[in-house]
């Protein structure tokens, strides 16, 4: 392997950037850590992925950030519906726009892309409970 490092998943879209932070922070807050207190922490955390992260870090967070929509769309009396639905079209997009990379990105979210597509689905047929944005 050469030690060229392959930059090309960072020019898919910016909306992971601008629109993740405040949508992932409102999925993993709790009584004890209001977003407000997530969202500088989310965006140091992206900003560190972009800046110095790999593509497998990236797809890991955003494996993670899968999780959290998938866990709001099936459970009963989540926060924030809303900032789940945000957060799962967003990555959605993403790991669809994957198709258009060299390398194995696409088949490696085709599980989460199976998920996220039946959360989203749900997301937006339910009636938003909880905080709103």
């Amino acid at each position: 392997m050469s030690g060229r490092r392959h930059l090309d998943w960072l020019g898919l879209t910016p909306e992971p950037e601008r629109e993740l932070p405040a949508a992932v922070a409102a999925l993993r807050a709790s009584p004890a850590r209001p977003p407000t207190d997530l969202v500088a922490s989310e965006r140091r955390r992206l900003e560190h992925l972009v800046l110095r992260g790999s593509r497998r870090g990236w797809l890991r967070y955003l494996a993670e950030v899968t999780a959290l929509v998938t866990a709001a769309a099936g459970g009963p009396g989540q926060d924030d519906r809303a900032a789940a639905l945000i957060a799962g079209e967003v990555v959605l997009d993403h790991h669809r726009m994957l198709i258009g990379l060299p390398g194995t990105g696409y088949a490696r979210t085709a599980a989460d892309r199976t998920a996220l597509e039946s959360a989203v689905r749900t997301l937006r047929a339910t009636p938003r409970t909880g905080s709103s944005r």
